[in-house]
């Protein structure tokens, strides 16, 4: 194996990058186009988070919703231990919640969970949502 196969293909990270701003974007039709094609619904970026995570902490339910019906993992932690749902909690994006809680994501996944970012900002009607007090 020659040291140039261990180098990443510039078309590929080029991708990558394309595919998280339009996580981040929330451009949730072509996002479905990708991962249809066979882009991994988990895909991460090099902090750890993924496409869920992105289009969640930037509001996009439509996009979380689209990459959860694709088999992303609605509560896969980023390397802060951050998931999506608390992400959310902390931008204070309700759509975004509801979907990932449609989803299954479990408010007490995460380092701080949903449930305990929720307890920070006194966010009553979350931890009613949740289930937690």
């Amino acid at each position: 194996m020659s040291e140039h196969q261990d180098a990443p293909d510039e078309d590929v990270v080029e991708l990558a990058g394309k595919i998280f701003d339009l996580a981040r974007q929330g451009d949730a039709a072509t996002l479905a186009a990708y991962l249809d094609a066979g882009v991994p619904a988990n895909l991460t970026n090099d902090r750890g988070d993924t496409l869920v995570m992105l289009a969640a902490y930037h509001g996009h339910a439509e996009a979380v919703t689209v990459l959860l019906e694709r088999g992303a993992e609605a509560d896969r932690a980023n390397d802060r231990g951050q998931t999506p749902l608390a992400g959310a909690v902390f931008k204070g994006e309700e759509a975004v919640i509801r979907a990932l809680l449609a989803g299954g994501a479990d408010p007490h996944a995460g380092t701080p969970s949903a449930v305990d970012t929720a307890r920070m900002f006194n966010k009553a009607d979350l931890l009613e949502l949740f289930g937690a007090k």
